[in-house]
Protein backbone atom coordinates (compact mmCIF):
# COMPACT_ATOMS: atom_id res chain seq x y z
CA UNK A 1 0.00 0.00 0.00
CA UNK A 2 1.49 3.40 -0.96
CA UNK A 3 2.26 6.01 1.71
CA UNK A 4 1.66 9.69 0.90
CA UNK A 5 1.65 11.21 4.41
CA UNK A 6 4.61 13.51 3.66
CA UNK A 7 3.75 14.02 0.01
CA UNK A 8 2.61 17.17 -1.76
CA UNK A 9 1.21 17.86 -5.21
CA UNK A 10 3.69 19.97 -7.13
CA UNK A 11 1.71 20.11 -10.39
CA UNK A 12 -1.79 19.12 -11.47
CA UNK A 13 -3.18 19.33 -14.99
CA UNK A 14 -6.85 18.82 -15.88
CA UNK A 15 -8.24 17.97 -19.32
CA UNK A 16 -11.63 16.86 -20.60
CA UNK A 17 -11.62 13.62 -22.63
CA UNK A 18 -14.62 12.40 -24.60
CA UNK A 19 -15.48 9.22 -26.48
CA UNK A 20 -13.63 8.85 -29.78
CA UNK A 21 -16.13 6.32 -31.16
CA UNK A 22 -18.90 8.93 -30.92
CA UNK A 23 -16.59 11.81 -31.98
CA UNK A 24 -17.01 13.74 -28.73
CA UNK A 25 -13.50 15.18 -28.95
CA UNK A 26 -11.36 16.46 -26.09
CA UNK A 27 -10.54 19.77 -24.41
CA UNK A 28 -6.95 20.45 -23.35
CA UNK A 29 -5.94 23.00 -20.73
CA UNK A 30 -3.00 25.37 -21.24
CA UNK A 31 -1.90 25.91 -17.65
CA UNK A 32 -1.66 23.83 -14.47
CA UNK A 33 -4.25 24.37 -11.75
CA UNK A 34 -3.31 26.47 -8.72
CA UNK A 35 -4.14 24.72 -5.45
CA UNK A 36 -4.74 26.14 -2.02
CA UNK A 37 -3.39 24.16 0.95
CA UNK A 38 -6.90 22.97 1.85
CA UNK A 39 -7.64 21.88 -1.72
CA UNK A 40 -4.31 20.07 -1.97
CA UNK A 41 -5.04 18.02 1.17
CA UNK A 42 -8.50 17.17 -0.14
CA UNK A 43 -7.16 16.08 -3.53
CA UNK A 44 -4.42 13.90 -2.06
CA UNK A 45 -7.04 12.07 -0.02
CA UNK A 46 -9.37 11.78 -3.03
CA UNK A 47 -6.64 10.46 -5.33
CA UNK A 48 -4.76 8.17 -2.94
CA UNK A 49 -7.26 6.62 -0.50
CA UNK A 50 -8.67 4.07 -3.04
CA UNK A 51 -5.23 2.48 -3.56
CA UNK A 52 -5.35 -0.27 -0.93
CA UNK A 53 -4.56 -3.43 -2.92
CA UNK A 54 -1.10 -5.00 -2.85
CA UNK A 55 -1.36 -6.01 -6.50
CA UNK A 56 1.17 -4.12 -8.64
CA UNK A 57 1.92 -3.94 -12.35
CA UNK A 58 4.52 -2.87 -14.91
CA UNK A 59 3.95 -0.83 -18.04
CA UNK A 60 4.90 -2.99 -21.00
CA UNK A 61 4.79 -3.48 -24.75
CA UNK A 62 4.75 -6.76 -26.66
CA UNK A 63 7.76 -5.76 -28.76
CA UNK A 64 9.67 -3.00 -26.95
CA UNK A 65 8.94 -1.20 -23.67
CA UNK A 66 10.12 2.07 -25.23
CA UNK A 67 7.07 1.93 -27.54
CA UNK A 68 4.62 2.20 -24.63
CA UNK A 69 3.42 5.82 -24.76
CA UNK A 70 2.62 6.07 -21.05
CA UNK A 71 6.10 4.72 -20.27
CA UNK A 72 7.63 7.38 -22.52
CA UNK A 73 5.55 10.06 -20.80
CA UNK A 74 6.51 8.86 -17.30
CA UNK A 75 10.23 8.77 -18.16
CA UNK A 76 10.17 12.35 -19.38
CA UNK A 77 8.24 13.69 -16.38
CA UNK A 78 10.49 11.93 -13.86
CA UNK A 79 13.53 13.32 -15.69
CA UNK A 80 11.98 16.78 -16.17
CA UNK A 81 9.18 17.42 -13.64
CA UNK A 82 8.49 20.84 -15.19
CA UNK A 83 7.38 19.07 -18.38
CA UNK A 84 4.26 17.57 -16.76
CA UNK A 85 1.86 20.10 -18.26
CA UNK A 86 3.10 19.48 -21.79
CA UNK A 87 3.29 15.71 -21.31
CA UNK A 88 -0.20 15.60 -19.78
CA UNK A 89 -1.63 16.83 -23.08
CA UNK A 90 -0.14 13.84 -24.91
CA UNK A 91 -1.53 11.54 -22.18
CA UNK A 92 -5.00 13.04 -22.75
CA UNK A 93 -4.72 12.37 -26.49
CA UNK A 94 -3.58 8.82 -25.77
CA UNK A 95 -6.63 8.28 -23.55
CA UNK A 96 -8.93 9.68 -26.22
CA UNK A 97 -7.48 7.27 -28.80
CA UNK A 98 -8.19 4.41 -26.36
CA UNK A 99 -11.89 5.34 -25.90
CA UNK A 100 -13.17 3.48 -28.95
CA UNK A 101 -16.21 1.69 -27.50
CA UNK A 102 -19.58 3.54 -27.53
CA UNK A 103 -20.24 2.70 -23.87
CA UNK A 104 -17.10 4.43 -22.55
CA UNK A 105 -18.03 7.60 -20.68
CA UNK A 106 -16.40 10.96 -21.17
CA UNK A 107 -14.72 12.44 -18.12
CA UNK A 108 -12.23 14.78 -16.49
CA UNK A 109 -8.61 13.63 -16.66
CA UNK A 110 -6.18 14.63 -13.89
CA UNK A 111 -2.43 14.22 -14.34
CA UNK A 112 -0.57 14.86 -11.09
CA UNK A 113 3.03 14.92 -9.88
CA UNK A 114 3.57 13.79 -6.28
CA UNK A 115 6.76 14.37 -4.31
CA UNK A 116 8.06 12.39 -1.33
CA UNK A 117 5.91 9.25 -1.31
CA UNK A 118 6.68 5.62 -0.44
CA UNK A 119 5.95 2.23 -1.94
CA UNK A 120 7.18 -1.06 -0.47
CA UNK A 121 9.15 0.97 2.09
CA UNK A 122 11.16 2.88 -0.56
CA UNK A 123 11.14 6.68 -0.86
CA UNK A 124 10.34 7.93 -4.34
CA UNK A 125 8.13 10.20 -6.46
CA UNK A 126 4.95 9.32 -8.33
CA UNK A 127 2.87 10.39 -11.30
CA UNK A 128 -0.87 10.03 -10.88
CA UNK A 129 -3.28 9.63 -13.79
CA UNK A 130 -6.93 9.77 -12.73
CA UNK A 131 -10.22 9.88 -14.60
CA UNK A 132 -13.56 10.97 -13.15
CA UNK A 133 -16.43 9.65 -15.26
CA UNK A 134 -19.47 9.95 -13.01
CA UNK A 135 -21.04 13.10 -11.64
CA UNK A 136 -23.16 13.21 -8.49
CA UNK A 137 -26.07 15.54 -7.79
CA UNK A 138 -25.95 17.69 -4.69
CA UNK A 139 -28.01 20.46 -3.11
CA UNK A 140 -26.71 23.96 -2.57
CA UNK A 141 -28.36 26.07 0.11
CA UNK A 142 -27.92 29.77 -0.66
CA UNK A 143 -28.89 33.04 0.93
CA UNK A 144 -28.63 36.63 -0.22
CA UNK A 145 -26.42 38.54 2.21
CA UNK A 146 -27.88 41.86 1.07
CA UNK A 147 -31.24 40.79 2.47
CA UNK A 148 -29.90 40.01 5.95
CA UNK A 149 -31.53 42.16 8.68
CA UNK A 150 -30.21 42.32 12.23
CA UNK A 151 -31.75 43.89 15.29
CA UNK A 152 -29.44 45.81 17.60
CA UNK A 153 -28.03 43.56 20.30
CA UNK A 154 -29.76 40.48 18.90
CA UNK A 155 -27.67 37.58 17.54
CA UNK A 156 -30.54 36.21 15.51
CA UNK A 157 -31.19 37.36 11.99
CA UNK A 158 -33.56 36.71 9.13
CA UNK A 159 -32.81 36.17 5.47
CA UNK A 160 -34.22 34.76 2.26
CA UNK A 161 -32.91 31.21 1.61
CA UNK A 162 -33.13 29.21 -1.59
CA UNK A 163 -31.94 25.83 -2.83
CA UNK A 164 -30.36 24.84 -6.11
CA UNK A 165 -29.27 21.57 -7.70
CA UNK A 166 -25.79 21.13 -9.11
CA UNK A 167 -23.56 18.30 -10.32
CA UNK A 168 -19.98 17.58 -9.39
CA UNK A 169 -17.34 14.97 -8.57
CA UNK A 170 -17.98 12.74 -5.57
CA UNK A 171 -14.65 12.96 -3.71
CA UNK A 172 -15.42 9.77 -1.78
CA UNK A 173 -15.19 7.59 -4.91
CA UNK A 174 -12.48 7.61 -7.57
CA UNK A 175 -13.60 6.04 -10.85
CA UNK A 176 -10.25 5.20 -12.46
CA UNK A 177 -6.67 5.83 -11.43
CA UNK A 178 -3.05 4.81 -11.89
CA UNK A 179 -0.03 5.63 -9.75
CA UNK A 180 3.32 5.28 -11.51
CA UNK A 181 6.23 5.15 -9.04
CA UNK A 182 9.74 6.13 -10.03
CA UNK A 183 11.14 2.67 -9.27
CA UNK A 184 12.13 -0.27 -11.52
CA UNK A 185 12.26 1.91 -14.64
CA UNK A 186 13.94 -0.80 -16.69
CA UNK A 187 10.98 -3.12 -16.03
CA UNK A 188 8.25 -0.53 -16.73
CA UNK A 189 8.05 1.18 -13.30
CA UNK A 190 5.93 -0.02 -10.37
CA UNK A 191 2.29 0.76 -11.17
CA UNK A 192 -0.78 0.57 -8.93
CA UNK A 193 -4.21 0.67 -10.57
CA UNK A 194 -7.80 1.38 -9.52
CA UNK A 195 -10.77 0.74 -11.82
CA UNK A 196 -14.08 1.04 -9.98
CA UNK A 197 -16.18 1.16 -13.15
CA UNK A 198 -14.78 -1.97 -14.81
CA UNK A 199 -17.97 -4.00 -14.93
CA UNK A 200 -18.01 -5.06 -18.58
CA UNK A 201 -15.68 -5.94 -21.43
CA UNK A 202 -15.87 -2.45 -22.90
CA UNK A 203 -14.40 -0.99 -19.69
CA UNK A 204 -11.07 -2.83 -19.77
CA UNK A 205 -9.66 -0.09 -21.98
CA UNK A 206 -8.14 1.61 -18.90
CA UNK A 207 -5.73 -1.23 -18.12
CA UNK A 208 -5.33 -2.83 -21.53
CA UNK A 209 -5.59 -0.19 -24.25
CA UNK A 210 -4.62 2.99 -22.39
CA UNK A 211 -2.00 1.97 -19.80
CA UNK A 212 -1.05 -1.40 -21.32
CA UNK A 213 0.17 -3.14 -18.18
CA UNK A 214 1.20 -6.62 -17.03
CA UNK A 215 1.23 -7.92 -13.47
CA UNK A 216 4.48 -7.45 -11.54
CA UNK A 217 6.01 -10.76 -10.40
CA UNK A 218 6.30 -10.19 -6.66
CA UNK A 219 5.06 -11.85 -3.45
CA UNK A 220 1.45 -11.01 -4.28
CA UNK A 221 1.75 -12.40 -7.81
CA UNK A 222 3.51 -15.62 -6.71
CA UNK A 223 1.05 -16.28 -3.90
CA UNK A 224 -1.93 -15.66 -6.17
CA UNK A 225 -0.63 -17.90 -8.95
CA UNK A 226 0.30 -20.88 -6.74
CA UNK A 227 -3.03 -20.77 -4.86
CA UNK A 228 -4.93 -20.51 -8.12
CA UNK A 229 -2.99 -23.39 -9.71
CA UNK A 230 -3.55 -25.62 -6.69
CA UNK A 231 -7.27 -24.84 -6.56
CA UNK A 232 -7.67 -25.79 -10.23
CA UNK A 233 -5.69 -28.97 -9.63
CA UNK A 234 -7.93 -30.03 -6.74
CA UNK A 235 -11.26 -29.12 -8.37
CA UNK A 236 -10.59 -29.96 -12.04
CA UNK A 237 -7.61 -32.29 -12.44
CA UNK A 238 -7.64 -34.50 -9.33
CA UNK A 239 -11.15 -35.99 -9.86
CA UNK A 240 -10.10 -37.11 -13.35
CA UNK A 241 -7.17 -39.15 -11.99
CA UNK A 242 -8.45 -40.47 -8.65
CA UNK A 243 -11.69 -41.38 -6.97
CA UNK A 244 -11.91 -38.38 -4.67
CA UNK A 245 -15.02 -37.22 -2.83
CA UNK A 246 -16.20 -33.63 -2.53
CA UNK A 247 -15.39 -33.83 1.18
CA UNK A 248 -11.80 -34.80 0.39
CA UNK A 249 -11.54 -31.94 -2.10
CA UNK A 250 -12.86 -29.53 0.51
CA UNK A 251 -10.34 -30.83 3.02
CA UNK A 252 -7.43 -30.36 0.59
CA UNK A 253 -8.52 -26.78 -0.12
CA UNK A 254 -8.96 -25.95 3.57
CA UNK A 255 -5.54 -27.38 4.44
CA UNK A 256 -3.90 -25.33 1.71
CA UNK A 257 -5.48 -22.09 2.96
CA UNK A 258 -4.33 -22.91 6.49
CA UNK A 259 -0.79 -23.48 5.20
CA UNK A 260 -0.69 -20.06 3.53
CA UNK A 261 -2.18 -18.32 6.57
CA UNK A 262 0.19 -19.96 9.07
CA UNK A 263 3.46 -19.45 7.17
CA UNK A 264 5.39 -16.34 6.18
CA UNK A 265 7.31 -18.11 3.42
CA UNK A 266 6.29 -20.70 0.85
CA UNK A 267 8.38 -23.76 0.06
CA UNK A 268 7.02 -26.13 -2.60
CA UNK A 269 8.38 -29.28 -0.93
CA UNK A 270 6.98 -28.30 2.47
CA UNK A 271 3.62 -27.48 0.91
CA UNK A 272 3.46 -30.83 -0.91
CA UNK A 273 4.40 -32.77 2.23
CA UNK A 274 2.15 -30.91 4.72
CA UNK A 275 -0.91 -30.30 2.54
CA UNK A 276 -1.06 -33.01 -0.14
CA UNK A 277 0.72 -35.81 1.70
CA UNK A 278 0.27 -38.78 -0.63
CA UNK A 279 3.35 -39.32 -2.91
CA UNK A 280 1.33 -40.25 -5.99
CA UNK A 281 -0.87 -37.14 -5.64
CA UNK A 282 2.25 -34.99 -5.11
CA UNK A 283 3.64 -36.33 -8.40
CA UNK A 284 0.34 -35.53 -10.13
CA UNK A 285 0.43 -31.97 -8.79
CA UNK A 286 4.01 -31.45 -10.01
CA UNK A 287 2.99 -32.60 -13.49
CA UNK A 288 -0.07 -30.35 -13.43
CA UNK A 289 2.07 -27.45 -12.24
CA UNK A 290 4.23 -27.73 -15.38
CA UNK A 291 1.10 -27.84 -17.53
CA UNK A 292 -0.32 -24.77 -15.73
CA UNK A 293 2.92 -22.84 -16.29
CA UNK A 294 2.86 -23.56 -20.02
CA UNK A 295 -0.84 -22.81 -20.52
CA UNK A 296 -0.71 -19.55 -18.54
CA UNK A 297 2.82 -18.44 -19.52
CA UNK A 298 3.91 -18.10 -15.88
CA UNK A 299 6.67 -19.43 -13.65
CA UNK A 300 5.75 -20.80 -10.22
CA UNK A 301 8.87 -20.44 -8.03
CA UNK A 302 9.92 -23.10 -5.52
CA UNK A 303 10.18 -20.56 -2.67
CA UNK A 304 8.85 -17.04 -2.06
CA UNK A 305 7.46 -14.78 0.63
CA UNK A 306 3.71 -15.17 1.16
CA UNK A 307 1.48 -12.13 0.59
CA UNK A 308 -1.22 -11.82 3.24
CA UNK A 309 -3.35 -9.71 0.90
CA UNK A 310 -3.24 -12.32 -1.86
CA UNK A 311 -4.15 -15.07 0.62
CA UNK A 312 -7.21 -13.13 1.83
CA UNK A 313 -8.38 -12.50 -1.72
CA UNK A 314 -7.85 -16.08 -2.92
CA UNK A 315 -9.34 -17.61 0.24
CA UNK A 316 -12.69 -16.01 -0.62
CA UNK A 317 -12.85 -18.18 -3.75
CA UNK A 318 -11.88 -21.35 -1.87
CA UNK A 319 -15.46 -22.14 -1.01
CA UNK A 320 -15.53 -25.66 0.42
CA UNK A 321 -19.19 -26.42 -0.26
CA UNK A 322 -20.74 -29.81 -0.95
CA UNK A 323 -24.00 -29.34 -2.88
CA UNK A 324 -26.51 -32.18 -2.46
CA UNK A 325 -29.13 -32.08 -5.21
CA UNK A 326 -31.21 -28.93 -4.58
CA UNK A 327 -31.96 -29.80 -0.96
CA UNK A 328 -28.81 -29.19 1.08
CA UNK A 329 -25.44 -27.46 1.13
CA UNK A 330 -22.71 -28.65 3.49
CA UNK A 331 -19.99 -26.10 4.27
CA UNK A 332 -16.75 -27.80 5.28
CA UNK A 333 -14.49 -25.57 7.38
CA UNK A 334 -12.51 -27.89 9.61
CA UNK A 335 -11.67 -31.47 10.55
CA UNK A 336 -12.29 -33.90 7.68
CA UNK A 337 -12.64 -36.79 10.16
CA UNK A 338 -15.94 -35.33 11.43
CA UNK A 339 -17.76 -36.02 8.17
CA UNK A 340 -18.45 -39.47 6.72
CA UNK A 341 -19.97 -40.53 3.43
CA UNK A 342 -21.99 -43.66 2.74
CA UNK A 343 -24.93 -45.28 0.98
CA UNK A 344 -27.88 -47.40 2.14
CA UNK A 345 -31.25 -48.50 0.86
CA UNK A 346 -32.53 -44.89 0.98
CA UNK A 347 -29.66 -43.53 -1.07
CA UNK A 348 -26.36 -41.70 -0.59
CA UNK A 349 -25.75 -39.85 2.66
CA UNK A 350 -23.27 -37.77 4.68
CA UNK A 351 -22.87 -38.26 8.43
CA UNK A 352 -21.63 -35.17 10.33
CA UNK A 353 -20.31 -35.20 13.92
CA UNK A 354 -20.40 -32.10 16.13
CA UNK A 355 -20.25 -30.96 19.75
CA UNK A 356 -22.52 -27.90 19.84
CA UNK A 357 -25.39 -26.60 17.75
CA UNK A 358 -25.90 -22.88 17.17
Amino acid sequence: MPVFEASSITTVAIHRVGNKDTSEGYILSDKPVKLSEALQDLLINYFISPFKAEEHYHLYDDDNLELNEIYQAACRVFDEPDSLMEVSRSIAKRLYDSCTHPNIKSGDLFVVYFSECQINGEDTQAIGIFKSENKSQFLKVLHDEEEWSRESGNESASAVFRMDIDKGIDISKLDKGALIFNLERDKGFIVSVVDNTNRSLDAVYWKDSFLHICQRQDEYYNTHQVMQAYKKFVTDELPQQYEVSKADQADLLNRSVSFFKQNDNFDMDDFARDVIGQPEVIDSFKQYREQYEQENDVQLPETFGISEGAVKKQARSYRSVIKLDKNFHIYVHGDRKLIEQGEDEKGKFYKVYYNEES
